[in-house]
């Protein structure tokens, strides 16, 4: 398999790079997994014959304001101008999102008279629960691939990168939000002060702004190291978010702990003059407990790479004697982590023989990199492997319900993260 790897900057170059909220030249290295290519490009089998392009994902955090981050390779055009991943084909995900909507509707009020804007809106995965419910929605969503379904589920959405020229497109149309809903985006726009001062200017005065994301402090204590990559360019704590929204006029003013992803925050804020929100304490605790966790110093960041390689080791040395021993091993996923998760082990098609996905987009197609085949889940049913690595390990558990039936034939489950598990 040919590769092309982009030439890495020198040392000093590198270390110059400033951090893309506050400035301050980035010096403190958070993590360094090596190379990797772009992780939601799954090549067809025509394109095996290609080389792919490969990225450093060096990590680093920033010593002033402690946004962690990686460097911008690829524009967000070149990443999501046509995308594979579509929000719709995980049930516990959907489920998710219409509690939210029915959360949000009771919380704050909304009605026919409201206004909902999502951006990064993907295939309507959520707002179609507010449609359901006759709020009326705009999506935002740059993927023209993707936004093509929402708008068949009868989702208005918009084919736009958000930042602030839309939005004060949008505020001059009269057409504020109530709720800006941002599910797993504020890690994807690189340039993140236009990303959220366009979210401040499309709220009402009164409006309101919720953030999910996964939360930094979690992926330190779980070890989900493979929720780096490149389409990621930034990973928040508590502390780093409060900064950026109060230098755009924002103000955070309740979050709650979520399962997702392994551990989110979703994040509550609304324009700094609002008097309609009073700040939980909530806000307080998790600040709290950041602070206690010593994130608001760079050594409490030096340790993580040490547990992300006992965890390369573990998962390596099982995977190796499965193959010792004549054990077949399959994967289940194709999830955007599994690149990182991947290349950082160097794991192949000789350790892992194919994997299954649901998304049929991504069925016949490749696994960036490693080349490992991608099927439909039935090739499990049909090929009774003996092993099964979830690789989107957030949906173990539902994963594991659906794949009860690999019990049959002595089948075993493998999880990866946060520490190797076989059962």
């Amino acid at each position: 398999m040919s590769t092309l790897t982009v030439p890495v900057e020198s040392r000093k170059q590198t270390l110059a790079k400033p951090c893309r909220f506050c400035g301050t030249a980035l010096k403190q290295t958070f993590i360094d997994l090596g190379m990797s290519p772009l992780c939601e490009t799954y090549p067809s089998a025509a394109d095996l014959s290609r080389g792919e392009i490969y990225y450093p994902l060096h990590v680093y955090v920033c010593q002033q304001c402690f946004l962690v981050q990686l460097e911008e390779y690829e524009s967000p055009e070149n990443i999501f101008g046509d995308y594979a991943y579509f929000s719709s084909y995980s049930d516990s995900w959907l489920k998710h999102c219409e509690n939210y909507c029915d959360k949000m509707i009771k919380r704050f009020g909304l009605n026919e008279q409201s206004f909902v804007v999502e951006v990064a809106s993907n295939d309507g995965y959520l707002l179609q629960y507010f449609v359901k419910r006759k709020v009326p929605v705009l999506g935002i969503e740059p993927a023209a691939n993707v936004a093509r379904v929402a708008n068949e589920k009868g989702v208005p959405t918009s084919v736009r990168f958000f930042g602030t020229q839309l939005a004060k497109e949008l505020a001059d149309q009269g057409r504020c939000a109530d709720l800006i809903a941002g599910n797993n985006v504020l890690a994807q726009v690189p340039d993140l002060n236009d990303f959220v001062e366009g979210l401040k200017v499309l709220l009402k005065p009164d409006g309101v702004l919720t953030l999910e994301f996964p939360h930094l402090l979690r992926l330190i204590e779980h070890n989900e190291f493979d929720t780096i990559y490149h389409e990621h360019f930034s990973y928040f704590s508590m502390l780093a978010t409060v900064r950026i929204m109060e230098a755009h006029g924002l103000r955070v003013f309740d979050v709650e702990a979520l399962p997702t992803h392994g551990g989110s925050l979703r994040v509550y804020a609304c324009r700094a003059e609002s008097g309609a929100h009073l700040i939980q304490e909530s806000v307080r605790e998790l600040i709290a407990e950041e602070e206690s966790a010593g994130l608001d110093s760079v050594e409490a960041y030096e340790g993580f790479a040490q547990q992300v390689r006992a965890t390369k080791f573990a998962l390596i040395d099982f995977l190796l004697t499965a193959a010792q021993h004549g054990k077949t091993v399959a994967a289940y996923g194709a999830p955007g982590k599994s690149a990182t998760l991947l290349h950082y082990c160097g794991i192949g098609k000789d350790l892992i023989e194919y994997t299954v996905d649901r998304n049929p987009y991504k069925q016949g197609r490749f696994l960036p990199g490693s080349r490992i085949p991608i099927y439909h889940p039935d090739h499990i049913r049909e090929t009774k492997p003996d092993y099964v690595v979830v690789l989107p390990w957030n949906l173990k558990d539902e994963i594991t319900t659906q794949l009860q039936f690999i019990r049959d034939w002595g089948g075993r489950f493998v999880v990866p993260i946060p520490k190797l598990t076989v059962s």
